[in-house]
């Protein structure tokens, strides 16, 4: 009998732990994947807690998957996808095809969306199963352990910024420098914005620089964030990486004219926004999701292009537990990658 590893949490809260398990033959439409590299993600935490309906225990995490293709499913060969392939998996890990969104091709708000570690066993194993829509090509170029948090990380940010209202030359501003700000300023500069970097503390100005960020604003410094963004004539986009609801808040006064905030960064606070700060300035407040496995592609040919990567620790599976306690703490610098053997 062939095996491979798991981490895995047995309850809600628990301890992680590593366990052999059978290896699973792919079924129709599906394809395993031999697991070389898996981002851990904030959102994680939301499997593990058990605070996601329908999540099931024993819980294997996981969404920011790199590997490569090692076993077809049927009829996955007609889609043009090889044993070999190098392949990423983000948070969106398959679509149902029915619901309505599925049905406008708007896949990445399928109302049954198929996410990693929620939906089926995720990353944090030297194998997964996965439908063959959610597989994103690896470029040449990218390592595993940076291209598993680009079907993440980096998907959210490029595409909250290219979906953005934003043109070229246009003020953009960066909520956050974490795993995803610090991601989200490359692509800003990328993109020809004229970037701004905020986040909390001037230590963090010369980081902010390194990324390409042209302003940096401390939202500790005592000048309010929304008018040090007027200050620069005002923000047509600004792109909230940072999981705060009263940081987000903050820089709503500081959208020019028809500006247009992209929270992208998870809260459950609710945000402190009166309509009085939108209607005379024709201001927009929009949720991103993610992006599909297509999008993901998208991300990682770009970062290749302009030599974008993430900041990542990578750490093998048997430190599973350690390195996600450290995200967890605040204690990890962007992203926590566990890589197999």
């Amino acid at each position: 009998m062939s095996t491979y590893r798991v981490a895995q949490v047995t309850e809600p809260n628990g301890a992680f732990e590593l366990v052999e398990r059978e290896v699973p033959q792919p079924g129709p439409g599906h394809v395993r994947i031999a697991v070389e590299a898996c981002g851990i993600c904030h959102s994680d935490a939301l499997f593990l807690n058990g605070q996601l309906p329908g999540v099931s225990f024993p819980e294997v995490p996981g969404h920011e998957i790199a590997g490569r293709v090692e076993e077809l499913g049927q009829g996955v060969r007609e889609y043009g996808w090889q044993v070999g392939d190098r392949v990423a998996v983000g948070w969106f890990g398959g679509s149902c095809g029915h619901c309505t969104p599925c049905r406008e091709g708007d896949f990445i708000v399928c109302r049954n969306l198929k996410v990693p570690g929620w939906a089926y066993d995720g990353g944090f194993g030297e194998k997964v199963i996965a439908p063959a829509d959610a597989l994103a090509r690896i470029p040449e170029g990218l390592a595993a352990h940076d291209a598993g948090p680009m079907a993440c990380a980096g998907v959210t940010t490029f595409n909250g910024l290219r979906r953005s209202s934003a043109r070229p030359g246009d003020l953009v501003a960066v909520l956050g420098l974490g795993g995803l700000g610090h991601l989200g300023v490359q692509y800003a500069v990328a993109m020809g914005f004229e970037t701004v970097g905020i986040a909390r503390g001037g230590e963090k100005a010369g980081f902010a620089k390194q990324l390409g960020a042209h302003h940096y604003v401390d939202s500790t410094s005592g000048t309010p964030v929304a008018e040090a963004l007027q200050s620069l004539g005002g923000a047509k986009v600004v792109l909230a990486t940072a999981g705060n609801s009263e940081a987000i808040t903050a820089t709503v006064d500081g959208l020019a004219h028809r500006g247009e905030l992209v929270a992208i960064g998870a809260d459950s606070a609710p945000l402190g926004i009166s309509p009085a700060q939108l209607l005379m300035s024709g201001r927009v407040v929009r949720g991103h999701p993610s992006g599909t496995s297509q999008d993901v592609e998208d991300t990682m040919a770009f970062s290749v292009l302009h030599g974008i990567r993430p900041t990542t620790e990578p750490v093998p599976l048997e430190q599973a537990g350690q390195a996600y306690d450290k995200m967890l703490s605040g204690a990890a610098r962007f992203r926590m990658v566990l890589t197999m053997a």
